[in-house]
């Protein structure tokens, strides 16, 4: 079976996504798709405005500290006003020598209970993209968000939240040392690339943070209300792919 009959396999949509060259997939068959994990009716997607990054308040040291001291580092963090109300922190989970990086938006509220990002219905249709690449969460993947603690009602987070953040997010990428970083939504592309662009205008192409390639998708939870565009994500996750591969994926 070739791979990417095998990835669409494995994202359940292989009976109704029809290849059309290397990446691209006819219209009705992507209009046609099935939910792969759909129990219950996600909540709607709310249109998020750009949250652009400021520069890190003076005198951080995180950019020194190792994964045990970044950990309680940000299990302890006041450095603005979302440490008042969360329930626990997400510093982010998988393996800390991954090749691959998926970078989200911020904390929901099964995130913020459990201290891991990516749970509930949208981590299920997540993990079933990583499935279908042959990779698998915590296996030469790490996950984290770019905010650390969940917004109030899930409100747009703050510059200066984002600014005091972004130091913790620095230092995970220097960390890892990942070979492809992927941001998964509108949010998470604009912060990490201080662009105000949509999702289609940053898609398509490799961008970079940190001095990593960055390949810009669609959210999990977007993609579970919009199953036209999951012809889409797949064709992002292929340029991921093979600009990771392109970096040397593999040897690492």
């Amino acid at each position: 079976m070739a791979l990417d009959d095998f990835a669409l396999e494995e994202l359940g949509l292989a009976p109704r996504w029809v290849s059309k060259g290397a990446l691209a997939v006819p219209r009705q068959a992507a209009e046609a798709v099935v939910e792969t994990v759909a129990v219950e009716e996600p909540p709607p997607v709310v249109d998020r405005e750009p949250v652009l990054l400021q520069p890190a308040a003076p005198g951080n040291d995180v950019a020194t500290l190792d994964w045990d001291a970044l950990a309680h580092r940000v299990a302890s963090c006041e450095r603005c006003r979302l440490c008042e109300k969360r329930t626990n922190t997400v510093f982010g989970v998988g393996d800390r020598n991954a090749d691959w990086m998926l970078i989200g938006e911020a904390p929901g509220e099964n995130e913020d209970r459990q201290g891991e990002p990516f749970v509930g219905q949208a981590g299920k249709l997540l993990d079933n993209m990583l499935r279908a690449l042959s990779l698998a969460r915590g296996q030469n993947v790490y996950i984290a968000n770019v905010i650390k603690c969940r917004p109030p009602g899930n409100r747009n987070p703050e510059p200066d939240e984002v600014a005091r953040c972004e130091p913790y997010l620095q230092r995970q990428v220097a960390l890892v040392k990942p070979k492809i970083i992927v941001a998964l939504g509108r949010f998470a592309a604009q912060s990490l690339l201080r662009s105000e662009g949509s999702i289609a205008s940053l898609r398509g192409r490799v961008h970079e943070y940190e001095g990593v390639p960055v390949i810009v998708t669609y959210h999990p939870a977007y993609l579970l209300r919009s199953l036209h565009d999951k012809s889409k994500a797949w064709a992002d996750l292929c340029l991921a792919r093979d600009t990771w591969r392109a970096a040397g994926g593999g040897e690492k």
